[in-house]
């Protein structure tokens, strides 16, 4: 979805005035001034009449929507029955049936991933909202008389009179946590709207509020085995439904518990052989492609791999391109290729994300769970402890034990609401500040990026800090980095990635769960794994979770060394004034010579690509990373 909108009745046909395209297939918003508003998303139910926009029986109230919903035939038969004519066999028609019956409100009866807009003709009256988790990005701005709304940012780059002037704030917060979390985006005046949010704008008047927060108020639970029983219902339930489809579908499979139980319900759920993907490394510590195997010959997929070796300098300008802001995730070249390896064989693939946030499956959970036992540290040593912490995280190399202890006596130092904003920062706020110019630490001084996580740690309805660890990252985390990741690489590829743990359903009655149900002793996602033992191959759950990592280090000191210095200290990265060129010309040198300072110089160099690829308005400048797709 891409759109520009401006709220006058009489130019509801006028919705749009470029053409944007997401992906190859282009699947975006389609129009210019003389013709009615067009939404070209990836097509994968109701090839035949599922255009859009779609109207209203009176054509008074329009929507355009980027999403899936999957419990649209029961939708439809509800609004039949009410009397409603329907043209079409698709979900983006029952939206506006559900705004006449339900207001704003409809989106509380959506099951599914979605952003859209509803005009209301009538009462000039614009509606935005996003899906629960944020699996469907929105991105809107707005002065005193108009508001402009897009899935992309790039859509609303084709305005010439949007500033493209950087928000140092967002900056600020991308550098901490290599993602911009909502409500900000990289641009000052352009807005996030948040996951389970709504957007109403109104005769000029706009008001952002939330539809959707997950109770974790622990439940009491009798029988553990019941509630695996149900475990399995529910994953099973949400990957039905989310098996519908009129185009070639299949998996993602990492060799993780979580792929690997979607993949399994797909195929006691499949009529044919069901298709899965894997990417891998040739450093064995990266590489899951022995464990996705054991669950592919398991369950008889058809099975496709790819080793990824090279060519990082080629893939790199395009994801500059594809991510509409900076994105420090090194996990989304993988993401990117697994996506590639997809789409020559499906149209959608299901994943397993979500699974390690409804059920406790990073490693950091179980220091959260631990940390409650912690005493408190005097002030002064605290002080002294983050001091010698940080030291030796700097000056360590990747895994060594002086850096496991660097972070320990950092997290230790903390006050406990802000010891899971430590875990999760890439950047320390005395970081920041020393590679910061002058002019860019006086105006940040007082901007405390840990407060953002801190907030939602210290409202979260758990009463446990491993629950309120776990609100954190539904609410940031999770849709700020991952479901980026896999949006953005995905539909780079004109493929359609679908989350069965994502099912508002399942995440709800996880929610509930006891944490020692999930953690206990150390091991991690304990309910999940007993729950899905009898589907999965008994090695597989004996191993511990790897994650989704690249050699990001060896990458940078490497392939990629020439390419960062260059980038990072050439004359155009100095001119922009945001950081102070000696400090991070040694940050280079440093990470040469064996410490790991590879998380911090990769946010570096996306910062610096994706500037050069959207914020430069030259195409000289875009030109010099490559950019594949014209700016103007």
């Amino acid at each position: 979805m891409a759109s520009t909108l401006l709220p006058d009745p009489q130019l509801i046909h006028r919705m749009c005035d470029v053409m944007v395209h997401r992906g190859p297939d282009g699947d975006g918003f389609h129009s210019d001034e003389h013709a009615v508003l067009g939404m070209r998303r990836l097509a994968i139910i109701d090839l035949a009449t599922g255009d859009q926009p779609v109207y209203s029986e009176n054509a008074r109230v329009v929507a355009v929507f980027n999403g899936e919903i999957y419990n649209f035939a029961e939708l439809r038969q509800d609004l039949i029955r009410r009397g409603h004519r329907l043209s079409s066999a698709g979900d983006s028609e029952c939206l506006v049936h559900l705004y006449q019956e339900h207001g704003a409100d409809l989106v509380r009866r959506l099951r599914g991933m979605f952003a859209f807009a509803i005009w209301d003709r009538d009462r000039e009256r614009l509606v935005l909202a996003r899906d629960r988790v944020g699996k469907k990005p929105l991105y809107w701005r707005a002065d005193q008389s108009s508001i402009w709304f897009g899935s992309e940012l790039k859509s609303l780059e084709q305005d010439p009179r949007m500033s493209r002037e950087i928000d140092p704030v967002a900056l600020h917060h991308y550098l901490t946590y290599q993602y911009v979390p909502a409500p900000w985006s990289i641009y000052q005046g352009v807005h996030k709207l948040p996951p389970g949010h709504l957007l109403i704008w109104e005769r000029g008047e706009i008001t952002v509020r939330r539809y959707w927060a997950l109770d974790r108020t622990p439940r009491p639970v009798t029988d553990g085995r019941d509630e695996e029983e149900r475990l399995r219902e529910l994953l099973l339930e949400a990957t039905r439904i989310r098996m519908v489809s009129e185009r070639p579908i299949g998996a993602f499979l990492s060799g993780g518990v979580d792929s690997s139980a979607v993949v399994a319900a797909m195929a006691m759920q499949s009529h044919g052989q069901v298709k899965t993907f894997c990417v891998g490394f040739e450093d064995s510590r990266y590489d899951e492609r022995h464990k996705a195997r054991m669950v592919a010959e398991r369950y008889g997929t058809d099975h496709h791999e790819l080793v990824v070796t090279a060519g990082l300098l080629d893939v790199l300008p395009h994801l500059a391109w594809h991510f509409d802001e900076p994105f420090a995730d090194s996990s989304a070249i993988p993401s990117f290729y697994v996506a590639q390896l997809s789409r020559r064989h499906v149209t959608v693939a299901l994943n397993g994300d979500g699974g390690d946030e409804c059920f406790a499956g990073y490693r950091r959970y179980v220091l959260m769970n631990r940390a409650r036992r912690l005493p408190a540290i005097p002030r002064t040593l605290a002080a002294l402890s983050a001091r010698i912490g940080t030291v030796l995280t700097e000056r360590s190399g990747t895994g060594s034990w002086p850096r496991h202890l660097g972070r320990l006596m950092r997290f230790a130092a903390e006050r406990p609401s802000r010891r899971y904003p430590s875990l999760m920062a890439s950047f320390t706020h005395e970081q920041k500040s020393r590679i910061y110019s002058d002019a860019l630490r006086h105006r940040l001084a007082e901007v405390d990026s840990y407060g953002l996580l801190e907030t939602i740690f210290r409202s979260s309805s758990a009463d446990t800090d491993l629950g309120r660890a776990l609100d954190v990252d539904t609410l940031t985390y999770l849709p700020g980095d991952l479901l980026v990741k896999v949006d953005t690489t995905t539909m780079a590829n004109s493929l359609e990635a679908r989350s069965p743990f994502l099912d508002h359903h399942l995440m709800e009655w996880a929610a509930g769960l006891p944490g020692e149900l999930n953690i206990s002793n150390g091991q991690t996602k304990l309910l999940l794994k007993r729950a899905v033992a009898p589907w999965l191959p008994k090695e597989l759950l004996r191993y511990p979770k790897q994650g989704f990592g690249v050699p990001l280090a060896a990458w940078l000191r490497g392939e990629l060394r020439e390419l960062a210095f260059d980038v990072l200290t050439d004359g155009t990265a100095r001119s922009r004034g945001l950081f102070k060129p000696p400090v991070i010309r040694h940050l280079l040198q440093r990470h040469m010579d064996g410490a790991d300072h590879g998380g911090q110089l990769w946010a570096l160099l996306q910062f610096e690509l994706w500037h050069r690829a959207h914020a430069s308005v030259s195409g000289v400048v875009a030109a010099e990373v490559g950019c594949p797709v014209p700016l103007t």
